[in-house]
């Protein structure tokens, strides 16, 4: 059984007892959040599509940790000009571990 799920914007598609990485939620620590914007669910050999959203169905899923992801390099330069600028980015992160789908 999975489901696909709109968690802060951007769609996961998530199953029970597994854990993932998603966009930096506003939630304490070993907080459960429910998750009501499912948009497919599958179960054995049915499927349900939502219009937009499923109705009647939520994602359970408890927060592990709030972390931030490796740093990205922005490096941009133009060649006999002398332009040359560096930047970096590290993206704030929240890892959850879905529950429940109910």
């Amino acid at each position: 059984m999975f489901a696909v799920v709109d968690i802060a914007g951007q769609q996961f598609k998530v199953e029970e007892n597994s854990k993932y990485y998603v966009p930096k939620l506003k939630a304490d620590l070993e907080a459960e959040i429910v998750f009501d914007n499912v948009l497919v669910l599958t179960q054995d050999d049915s499927t349900k599509i939502g219009t937009p959203y499923v109705d009647g169905i939520k994602v359970h899923a408890k927060v592990l940790e709030h972390l931030q992801d490796d740093k990205v390099i922005v490096f941009k330069k133009k060649r006999r000009i002398g332009y040359r600028k560096l930047n970096g980015h590290r993206q704030e992160l929240t890892r959850i571990e879905i529950t429940k789908i109910a």
